[in-house]
């Protein structure tokens, strides 16, 4: 027999939340591995999201952990992914200011695209970022879009458990290479 299964990616962010909602709402889902994809993967405010505390909390869950930050991440390290030509400060709107379909057609980011889906073939997973509303991160923007024009679906896991399908951006232009 020949199955076929579907993949689907989910998203999350961490927010202000203590650390058993956060892991309460990726076991609601079964999640088997959480993505991080903060190319900052630090927090001022919650301490217990830093890179290394998180990844030992999830691993004491049960729940697996990999960074794709340098890859995945809203904060490219080259200037030419911003509209303006240039890095901003720390604490700009990188929202607003990252091409994020330019970011889209780099090989680092396919590369990291091609490790994400790698994955997400071994089990339910959920991408990390610190931003909870989807629509103000590059999670939705820019990875959940990646993914959507390539027929793979993407659930944003919101407070309280509640799941958002994502949806294509209107004025996308083509996120395939």
């Amino acid at each position: 027999m020949n199955y076929q299964f579907q993949l689907t990616l989910y998203t999350i962010g961490h927010s202000n939340q203590r650390a058993d909602e956060l892991l309460a709402a990726l076991h609601a889902f079964a999640i088997s591995t959480v993505v991080d994809v903060r190319s900052v993967p630090f927090s001022q405010y919650t301490p217990h999201f830093n890179r290394d505390a998180l990844e030992s909390a999830l691993t004491a869950a049960g729940i697996g952990y990999a960074f794709a930050g340098n890859h995945l991440g809203g904060r490219p390290a080259d200037p030419t992914c911003y509209r303006n030509g240039a890095i901003p400060d720390p604490g700009a709107d990188f929202l607003s200011l990252v091409d994020y379909d330019e970011v889209a057609t780099r090989p680092w980011f396919q590369r990291g695209l091609a490790r994400l889906l790698e994955i997400a073939n071994g089990g339910p997973t959920a991408m990390l970022c610190s931003e909870e509303d989807p629509l103000r991160c590059h999670r939705h923007h820019l990875i959940a879009q990646a993914l959507l024009a390539r027929g793979i679906p993407v659930g944003h896991i919101r407070r309280g458990g509640v799941l958002e399908p994502a949806t294509p951006r209107a004025t996308q232009l083509s996120l395939l290479p």
